[in-house]
């Protein structure tokens, strides 16, 4: 097993915040113990994830949102294809991004929230559950910038009201119709700041490493791996590693069964300019950094390499 770093983040930030920072600089990911989601209320959810995820195909498809980009409620069976990948992905899923309120300034970048009738108490607990995750994301990203030695609170700023996404998961017993070739989720790096993984206990979640190895990322019960986005990875010029991941398939029994995850993507605010931290410039080749580009065409131009745009 790798030395992925598996840290409580009830500990006081300043101790665990360069053990974090190494993990994510070596293998851009972490295992994050104590992050604080309630127990009940993560039970609760996937109770609820199963539930929709077992309503007919009829039902599902109604809140799937044509021209959405996938980006609110239901993305079908085979839609979403990593980039480069030759065949889609064997997953289905639902989006739940941020409720603004009417007539916020950057509601022209999130679309309102579908919630499906058929479960009582779905949106009263996905909206619990991803003001959670933001509270466990900020706690990360505090330890982050001390890790870059910025100010505890940098990246507050940065990610208020951000278009962060809630993703409820699926991936259904292996179908024998499955294409060739195809696997749960293909190698891909995610596109936001920085990730947050509930549900990775099951086997199947890989990180490739530097040395070109893949290694198994394998929380234990109750905890989140975590790991670095696109955008963080351009933000410090490749300091904090965006690693290409995957989830393959089971072998024997595991096959049969579905496999469910809650992954939350935090996001900066669409109007947030990504560029390149100082501190993270060579000063003996100051130009060797990528232009600055807003986190909303960032998005754009990798939604539309997977098929969501």
């Amino acid at each position: 097993m790798s030395d992925i770093a598996s840290v409580s983040i009830a500990r006081p930030l300043p101790e665990v915040a360069d053990e974090l920072g190494r993990s994510f600089s070596e293998y851009g990911f972490a295992v994050i113990r104590d992050h604080g989601i309630p127990i009940d209320l993560i039970e609760r959810a996937e109770k609820m994830s199963k539930a929709f995820f077992d309503l007919p195909e009829a039902t599902k498809q109604a809140y799937h949102v044509e021209g959405g980009g996938g980006a609110r409620g239901y993305t079908p069976f085979g839609t979403e294809k990593a980039k480069d990948a030759e065949v889609f992905d064997l997953k289905e899923f639902w989006h739940i991004g941020r409720s603004l309120s009417e007539g916020h300034p950057l509601s022209e970048y999130m679309s309102p929230n579908v919630w499906p009738e058929e479960i009582e108490g779905f949106r009263e607990t996905f909206e619990t559950l991803f003001s959670e995750f933001e509270k466990a994301g900020d706690r990360m990203l505090r330890a982050i910038a001390l890790h870059l030695g910025l100010a505890e609170d940098w990246f507050v700023a940065t990610v208020e009201d951000g278009n962060s996404v809630m993703r409820l998961l699926h991936y259904p017993p292996l179908p024998e119709s499955a294409p060739e070739g195809a696997v749960r989720a293909a190698a891909h790096g995610d596109i936001n700041t920085i990730t947050l993984l509930l549900g990775a206990e099951e086997a199947g979640l890989e990180l490739l490493s530097k040395s070109g190895e893949w290694l198994p990322v394998s929380p234990p019960p109750g905890a989140l791996a975590v790991n670095i986005g696109d955008m963080l990875d351009r933000l410090t010029n490749g300091r904090l590693v965006s690693t290409t991941h995957r989830v393959v398939n089971p072998k024997g029994d595991a096959a049969r069964r579905s496999r469910y995850s809650m992954p939350f993507f935090l996001h900066f605010r669409p109007d947030f300019t990504i560029e390149t931290l100082e501190s993270c410039i060579d000063p003996e080749s100051p130009d060797d950094h990528p232009a600055p580009i807003s986190s909303h065409d960032f998005l754009l131009q990798r939604l539309r390499e997977i098929n969501l745009a």
